[in-house]
């Protein structure tokens, strides 16, 4: 059982003392020192020996689930299918140490005992349970920062923003309807945002609506508070981060100005399903594809052909393949698609 000594917490394992965030060595060291060994330590004379303030409470460290390395094939095998009836995504045999890893974490969370005894918890859950939201937020989640893949950032600002700029000069139409699919924590959508801030002079005449979705609601909740750290700050222009973003007086923190968040709707949706929203102008659907396996991509590309205005774009990862789905769209560069008027 714990005990605590001078704000000092002891418990015994082992047939001995262990002091939590001290070496064991240097505890029975300070033991001598205050002439507590033999015999139970006294709390002033311990204190002082140490030499340090009394200690807070502090948890005990999580005991590892032992015996758990990674899945087996057959445990792999059930997840895989699992993950892919609810978001097309195909997990395969190479992936299985990343995904014990990621399910190790859910364990401990959950503090259920084996992988087997988690996958038949998840089958009983309904779906809109919230420990499906933390197992697919383990399983999708990669890295995203602000401005990435720059060349269709520099595209974004200096051709198609000025196009738009230069067709409300003479139609009046100052409406801009974006969507960033599979957004995950915000990030491309703010960089949209930051982007129609800086080049638009009169944006806050237009009509814009940036809609960010994604499968997870827990990186939809970070994504809404506009909150970005330096590793996600790193490509955005020293000006646009002045201009648009506030930074914390504390750590290396950036949150995003109103400008930028009046801008942006986030909501949950699942790409394979079909997206309930009036079409959109420009469609992003980046970095995402690369996981799904051939049907599961033509479900999406389905829908989100659906939700493309006629005239309007779509910019895909210059990677994914999407023009193999995309026949009836003209290709205007290996990641950019215009659905025909």
């Amino acid at each position: 059982m714990p005990s605590k000594h001078g704000g000092v917490r002891v418990r015994r394992h082992c047939g001995g003392p262990l002091l939590c965030g001290r070496r064991y060595g240097d505890f029975l060291a300070a033991l001598h020192r205050a002439g507590e060994l033999p015999g139970g330590p006294n709390p002033t004379r311990l204190t002082k020996a140490l030499r340090m303030p009394p200690l807070p409470e502090m948890p005990l460290p999580i005991t590892p689930i032992s015996g758990l390395t990674q899945v087996t094939d057959d445990e792999l095998n059930k997840f895989a299918e699992l993950i892919y009836t609810r978001t097309g995504i195909r997990v395969s045999p190479q992936k299985k140490m990343l995904l014990s890893n990621r399910l190790r974490r859910r364990l401990r969370q959950t503090g259920i005992a084996n992988f087997s005894e988690y996958y038949n918890h998840l089958r009983r859950l309904p779906s809109n349970d919230a420990e499906w939201d933390a197992f697919l937020q383990e399983i999708t989640t990669h890295e995203t920062y602000l401005f990435r893949d720059e060349a269709q950032w520099a595209w974004f600002r200096e051709s198609y923003l000025s196009e738009c700029a230069a067709r409300a000069a003479h139609t009046k139409r100052t409406a801009l309807r974006v969507w960033s699919a599979a957004c995950s924590t915000g990030d491309e959508p703010f960089t949209i945002a930051t982007c129609i801030a800086a080049e638009l002079t009169n944006a806050s005449q237009w009509r814009i609506r940036i809609l960010g979705t994604d499968i997870g609601v827990g990186a939809l909740e970070q994504a809404k508070s506009g909150v970005f750290g330096q590793r996600a700050m790193r490509l955005v222009p020293d000006d646009l981060r002045t201009r648009f973003f506030t930074k914390a007086k504390e750590g290396e923190i950036w949150q995003a100005k109103p400008i930028l968040s009046q801008m942006i709707v986030f909501r949950q949706h699942n790409l394979l399903e079909p997206l309930r929203e009036e079409p959109f102008d420009l469609v992003f659907l980046k970095n995402v594809l690369i996981y799904f396996d051939a049907d599961s991509k033509r479900t999406v590309l389905n829908h989100v052909r659906a939700a493309i205005a006629p005239g309007g774009l779509l910019v895909a990862g210059a990677a994914e393949g999407v023009g193999d789905y995309l026949k009836d769209f003209n290709r205007l560069q290996p990641w950019l698609y215009r659905k025909p008027a």
